[in-house]
């Protein structure tokens, strides 16, 4: 029998999974979600970019993570049939200081892990929910764990510090920089179209529910728009983005919130959603005729210009711009939006392959190419798995 990888992201409400064959290649087979756990559970999955099932389930059939993972895997057992699942690639969103690359999870890493889950309320706790529901779903399996810090533990120092005393540093209290897997991902695309380009000064665009923004030299990420935690930097659907330090204790002094609600109000009652009053959803922005969702939208493009421009700063130069996430592949007007006025720096797109959402973007002449580079994160992961597990074998076998 085959042997198979399955990636899981758990989120607070939702499970994504890919299924890929192990067979010296790797091959995605399918990828879908459970979403809506325990309210209006929702199954979808595709194959080959085309949707292969989309079902309406009931809550008790996906109230928590495990049991949303026995129906993923019954859907599969159903469709293609008895699997044997060799190892589970778990998204884990803070790796903190320790863990600069994957691992296979024990109890050791796992017990770490959970400690940093206050840096990454939206994601840690929900990461490691669906790696527990792993263990128990497949004991047999080897867990890995692949963060989106891990990209960025190669900072300079400069990058990956505040203006505290040193100390604070040392207790890890630095910028961490997050959506790794994502760049990780897109600057490997990226060296396979355009090699020269790749191995220059290049920002990645990661535009989505979550944003943020990277300076990559030479593959190697030297800035993130992102911190300490997964709310600086750039507006999201829900989270602030960048935000003076001032405003949270104005927020606990003078309006007596509490630490929980100035979380709730910071990570879940902000971004596009609190300024525009409308969605989190750029997608509704953009089809609203109300001027709140117009100034949400120009407040999170003026974000993102400002962002390349310190990006820029930091790598002294560009070479290559690439738009990835839900909103840098899918909103053109965005990606023109954000690019308008940085004909000084070389960017000029061309009207219509923007539209169209091609892989290059950019005007013949312009010296900065632009790139649309669908983001694979699920790959990622799988392909540390594979590596991991293969490690993992070698270890075990007699000698």
């Amino acid at each position: 029998m085959m042997r198979h990888i399955l990636t899981l992201n758990a989120g607070s409400s939702s499970i994504k999974f890919a299924l890929f064959a192990n067979a010296g290649e790797l091959d995605e087979v399918v990828r879908g979600q459970v979403e809506g756990l325990g309210v209006l559970p929702h199954l979808h999955v595709q194959r080959e970019g085309r949707s292969m099932r989309d079902d309406l389930l009931a809550p008790e059939d996906a109230k928590d993570h495990g049991s949303a993972l026995r129906v993923i895997m019954r859907f599969l057992d159903q469709t293609l049939g008895p699997l044997s699942i060799a190892a589970v690639g778990h998204r884990v969103v803070h790796g903190g200081v320790t863990y600069a690359e994957p691992v296979i999870l024990d109890d050791e890493s796992f017990a770490a892990l959970a400690v940093l889950s206050p840096l990454a309320p939206l994601h840690q706790p929900h990461n490691l929910s669906g790696v527990r529901a792993a263990q128990a779903a497949f004991p047999d399996a080897v867990q890995v764990a692949c963060f989106d810090t891990a990209f960025h533990r190669a900072h300079p120092w400069v990058s990956d510090t505040y203006a505290l005393p040193r100390e604070m540093y040392e207790r890890g209290i630095r910028r961490y920089g997050f959506h790794g897997l994502s760049y990780e991902y897109v600057v490997g695309a990226l060296a396979a179209i355009a090699p020269t380009q790749a191995a220059g000064r290049v920002v990645v665009t990661h535009l989505g529910s979550g944003a943020s923004m990277c300076a990559i030299r030479n593959g190697q990420s030297i800035g993130s728009s992102m911190g300490f935690t997964a709310l600086d930097g750039l507006p999201m659907g829900t989270r602030c983005g960048q935000l003076d330090p001032g405003v949270v204790l104005y927020l606990m002094g003078e309006m007596r919130m509490t630490p929980q609600e100035v979380e709730d109000l910071l990570y879940r009652c902000s971004g596009l959603r609190g300024l525009s009053g409308v969605s989190n959803d750029m997608r509704r922005l953009e089809a609203s005729d109300k001027p709140e969702a117009r100034q949400a939208i120009d407040y999170f493009v003026d974000r993102v210009r400002r962002e390349l421009g310190a990006m820029t700063a930091i790598l002294c130069g560009l070479d290559a711009l690439a738009f990835c996430g839900g909103i840098g592949e899918n909103a053109w007007r965005i990606r023109e939006r954000v690019c308008q006025g940085f004909d000084w720096l070389g960017l000029e797109l061309d009207e219509a392959r923007n539209r169209a959402g091609e892989t290059i973007i950019s005007a013949e002449r312009a010296r900065v190419r632009v790139f649309v580079i669908p983001t694979n994160e699920e790959m990622t992961i799988a392909r540390h798995t594979a590596r991991l597990l293969a490690v993992s074998q070698r270890q075990l076998a007699p000698v």
